[in-house]
């Protein structure tokens, strides 16, 4: 994995380096970065492996490997150098000897097939330029019975291309969503079952468009070993 390759390997190099520096300024800071809260509907259960995508300062990888004990193992995602250096140091500060964060293409995940029981994320997939390969390799890296709970944002119409290509507009979060059927049918491709919403906001603001926070849940059909 080279420097430059990231969640968004698809953009151009200039928005890549625009989230990089935003959330690397913002990693010494107490600012709250998350659209939502998937770690208070993930219920990670004792021995569990669990994977955060976009993982920032590597506060929820604490609780989760709180959650998980011992016998669990959490493996953080993200882009931001800042971000995964502060994430390391809060580990280690904490005592997590069962954690690593990881920089690599969330289109691309370097994690195994079916070994991942819980995968969340909070604002992180619609940074992606290929949506739909995110959610593909969110279902391979889980287990048959694996689930995801994601906290994200959704557009109430498509967002103009001048937003789509601003990299300021995309480090803010927004700029990179789809409307709530296309991230619907993007979860239904891969494979995702048992679908549901967990939290939703009304419509806000952004730009020239509305866009709305949500948690959802989905399962990978199988039987949990």
């Amino acid at each position: 994995m080279t420097e430059t390759q990231s969640c968004c390997t698809a953009q151009s190099q200039s928005t890549v380096s625009s989230i990089n520096v935003r959330y690397s300024e913002l990693a010494e800071t107490s600012c709250c970065l998350s659209c939502g809260g998937a770690i208070n509907h993930a219920a990670a259960a004792p021995g569990e492996t669990c994977v955060d995508l976009g993982s920032g300062r590597g506060l929820d990888l604490i609780r989760l490997a709180e959650e998980t004990g011992t016998g669990g193992r959490v493996i953080g995602i993200d882009i931001s150098d800042g971000m995964i250096r502060k994430a390391e140091r809060n580990l280690e500060k904490f005592g997590i000897s069962n954690g690593q964060v990881i920089k690599t293409d969330l289109e691309h995940l370097k994690l195994d097939d079916a070994t991942v029981d819980l995968v969340i994320s909070n604002c992180t997939i619609n940074h992606a330029e290929d949506k739909q390969k995110v959610w593909n390799e969110v279902f391979r890296i889980l287990k048959p019975g694996g689930r995801f709970v994601v906290s994200d944002i959704y557009s109430t119409a498509p967002v103009p291309e001048k937003y789509r290509n601003d990299p300021e507009a995309v480090a803010e979060c927004w700029a990179g969503s789809v409307t709530r059927d296309e991230y619907l049918m993007h979860l239904q491709n891969a494979g995702f079952a048992e679908i549901s919403v967990l939290e939703e906001s009304a419509p806000y603001p952004k730009g020239e468009i509305e866009v709305s926070s949500w948690t959802i849940r989905g399962y990978k059909p199988g039987k949990k070993s």
